[in-house]
């Protein structure tokens, strides 16, 4: 029957989100818990010497520990692990960290067949260890976007569109700029509910601020599990805060992270079908993104600002920039050309082809968007 039911909706995005049914999801929009003692941690070493550093350590510190051949058990009283396991990061490599196992057994809890799937590398137990800031900010919604301006070349006052920006905020308002949250994030298992938040906080802010024009809005091709149960709320917030679908543009970033492109087609499938832009971003910085090009086929391709710099006075460069802003001519997707910092750049961009700029020569990311720009 469940074969039967699938066969039947597979061409239809819609009847597949009847037969998902309205439940939220789990990977996407619920947070784990921290991860807290009092418990007892299980390390199994492949390596001898590894362990010998790691007991040589415990040792020293005076922390309770029990050997079982090549498993290490530690005693974690403290509700927060953090400090017991940060200074592991300094004593293995970050090679033995991905090499050496890790199961956590809260106190009082018999281990069950289930446990054992949870099993982890030592890395991403340690990233999730640290990662409990990351899920107050998310669970206390303290995402939030700044917006750059994307201009018209030959008209640089023309507001064509905002890109919207994650940015996070500490408890006491202090900026967490995006590399901190996204390389968290990654290490912690997080992406999901985090590119989910940013979308929903794009979206709502660009609303708050009244933007009529068009809005990109990053998003992270590997933090999508499921398009029809992943994007769902994305839909909906995008319909409830009045913002019509043809005037968002999902922008693919990290590209280089993507290993699994018919994936990647089937989320942008969704997103076209359910009537959005799609754009690539940095292009040119590396052949993975020119061959994302020709099999994603983008509205929108986004010239990576390595490839603008200076592109005016190194002329390999612009014999590079130039063959990309003639092939997106050629197959019919619009340009822009992020990272512009100088007249002369806007300049050659604008005889060479590109159709919009973006960057801080026309105007920096602000947490108010600016509608208006001189020219």
């Amino acid at each position: 029957m469940t074969h039967m039911l699938l066969e039947s909706s597979s061409s239809s995005f819609v009847s597949l989100e009847a037969a998902a049914g309205a439940k939220p999801c789990q990977r996407c929009e619920q947070f784990p818990a921290p991860l807290q003692g009092p418990g007892v941690i299980h390390l199994k070493f492949p390596l001898a010497h590894s362990r010998a550093k790691i007991l040589s350590y415990l040792f020293h510190s005076g922390l309770e520990c029990e050997q079982n051949g090549e498993v290490v058990s530690i005693a974690a009283p403290d509700t927060d692990l953090a400090p017991l396991l940060l200074p592991l990061r300094q004593i293995l490599t970050s090679v033995e960290q991905a090499d050496v196992r890790v199961l956590f057994q809260a106190q009082g809890a018999q281990l069950q067949l289930a446990d054992y799937f949870e099993v982890e590398t030592l890395a991403g137990f340690l990233a999730r260890a640290q990662s409990r800031w990351l899920l107050e900010m998310l669970s206390a919604n303290r995402l939030t976007s700044w917006f750059q301006p994307i201009v018209s070349c030959q008209d640089s006052s023309q507001i064509f569109a905002y890109e919207c920006l994650m940015r996070g905020r500490e408890n006491d308002g202090e900026m967490v700029l995006p590399d901190r949250i996204l390389g968290v994030a990654r290490g912690a298992g997080l992406l999901f509910q985090l590119d989910r938040a940013a979308r929903l906080t794009a979206i709502a802010q660009a609303a708050q601020h009244g933007l009529n024009t068009r809005i990109f809005i990053n998003f992270t091709p590997t933090a999508i599990y499921d398009p029809v149960n992943c994007l769902r709320s994305t839909v909906k917030a995008a319909d409830e805060a009045g913002i019509a679908r043809e005037r968002i543009v999902f922008e693919v970033i990290e590209s280089e992270f993507v290993h699994d492109v018919p994936h990647l087609n089937c989320t942008l499938d969704y997103y076209r079908g359910s009537g959005f832009k799609v754009a690539l971003d940095d292009v040119g910085a590396g052949y993975s993104n020119l061959n994302l090009l020709t099999e994603l086929r983008p509205d929108y391709m986004k010239l990576d600002m390595q490839m603008t710099r200076d592109v005016d006075s190194d002329p390999y460069k612009a014999t590079v920039a130039r063959k990309l802003l003639e092939t997106a001519r050629e197959i019919g997707v619009e340009t822009v050309a992020e990272g512009v910092e100088t007249p002369e750049e806007h300049a050659w961009l604008c005889a060479n082809g590109a159709d919009y700029i973006q960057g801080f020569h026309i105007a920096k990311p602000a947490a108010i968007p600016p509608l208006t720009l001189q020219n």
